[in-house]
């Protein structure tokens, strides 16, 4: 929706022995939030740009997944031609925008309390806005009439909200400071004159022009992603014996944090210290990646090494060569900084069909389910059972 100088933070990643307990953590996964989306007052996050961990519908107030459910249905209404919009594909977009507006009160009616403002586009630098936007809405929407800035959970330009406001809370004012009006009328944006959004290319492209920057657009992609494969729970119909014993005590930490060195056979546990990005485990109470396999396994019965590069040798080796359509429900499932050398193996997962896995991914963010793709370094499985 605007163009913006961007910085991407990363997490550091790798396999280490600390106080004889290897741990485990992701590969480094960018995040990027746009300059013009800084927000005015101190809502938690605001200090790292907003951004909050985790990929799952459980980091989404409940109130902002009604919105967005309620805004891909209703996309249509206003632009009958648009295809596939989805509530994961307007997650994305908030997520990156303003963390769903987490730290808000957000009333039953969907106005979002206290407004979310960006950086004053008045060419100071201030947030890394170098271009001057002169004022279009005398400040009814964004609280000033000396320039521009971005406004609500969608961080909507005043001047873009003409065109694509759209009343959708039935109070016959489209407001972007409320969570159905903004969901919609980002909905109806990204749909333009009728994109097919179930097609990759020209999801890209209706992100591209939300905001023009590759990197935002592969923030935000990453983002419906995880979204996506949260909104479908496994099928597990057809597994039985100890894999569903292994997949079920997995999927049941779903949102237990991330803990540096945390988890163990008997289940979540205090970390160590410290990541290589500087993260301490010693204060929460939860798992890393292997310490997550370790005991979904343990549970059935099947004792593991501790760290991700060991188990990788704990049972049949299923090479990357073969390719992710090789796995099968319980596998675990690695990835390496060198696919080919186990011992650059930084990462494990437990796969549980479908294009997901189980996943600890690291500091910050809970136990929750991710398509396999999301993580780099694909470096194959191993089947225990």
């Amino acid at each position: 929706m605007r163009q913006a100088r961007r910085r991407v933070g990363r997490w550091g990643c790798g396999v280490v022995l600390l106080l004889f307990a290897a741990v485990c953590c992701t590969a480094p996964v960018g995040n990027a939030i746009s300059a013009y989306v800084a927000l005015k007052t101190g809502a938690p996050g605001a200090g790292d740009g907003g951004i909050a961990e985790g990929g799952t519908a459980a980091d989404i107030p409940p109130r902002m997944l009604t919105a967005y459910k309620k805004a891909a249905q209703q996309v249509v209404k206003h632009v009958p031609t648009c295809r596939g919009m989805r509530w994961p594909v307007l997650a994305g977009i908030a997520k990156v925008e303003s963390n769903h507006a987490i730290g808000r009160n957000i009333a039953a009616g969907g106005d979002i309390r206290p407004k979310i403002y960006g950086v004053l586009l008045n060419g100071s630098g201030t947030g890394g806005n170098t271009t001057a936007l002169p004022d279009t809405d005398n400040g009814r929407w964004d609280g000033t009439a000396t320039a521009e800035r971005a406004v609500g959970p969608f961080q909507f330009l005043p001047s873009t909200w003409e065109s694509a406001g759209k009343d959708a809370s039935g109070d016959k004012q489209a407001d972007p400071h409320n969570t159905d009006d903004a969901a919609l009328g980002a909905a109806i944006y990204l749909c333009g004159n009728g994109r097919d959004l179930t097609k990759r290319t020209q999801l890209k492209a209706a992100i591209f022009q939300y905001n023009r920057s590759n990197e935002y657009v592969a923030n935000v992609l990453g983002w419906i992603d995880q979204y996506t494969a949260a909104a479908k729970d496994p099928d597990l119909k057809n597994v039985s014996g100890k894999v569903r014993t292994v997949i079920e005590t997995a999927l049941s930490q779903r949102g237990e944090p991330y803990s540096w060195g945390g988890g163990n056979a008997s289940g979540k546990s205090y970390g160590i210290c410290c990541s290589p990005s500087g993260k301490s485990g010693t204060t929460i109470q939860g798992f890393d990646c292997s310490g997550l396999t370790t005991y979904a396994y343990a549970k059935a019965g099947i004792p593991l090494p501790r760290t991700a590069a060991a188990q990788a040798g704990a049972g049949l080796r299923i090479p990357a060569s073969l390719g992710t359509d090789a796995l099968k429900a319980g596998d675990l499932v690695f990835y390496a900084h060198a696919p080919a050398r186990d011992s650059t193996i930084y990462h494990v997962g437990i796969y549980v069909g479908g294009g997901q896995m189980v996943n600890a991914p690291r500091p910050g963010t809970v136990v929750r389910l991710d398509p396999v793709n999301a993580m780099s370094g694909y470096a194959g499985g191993a089947r225990l059972q």
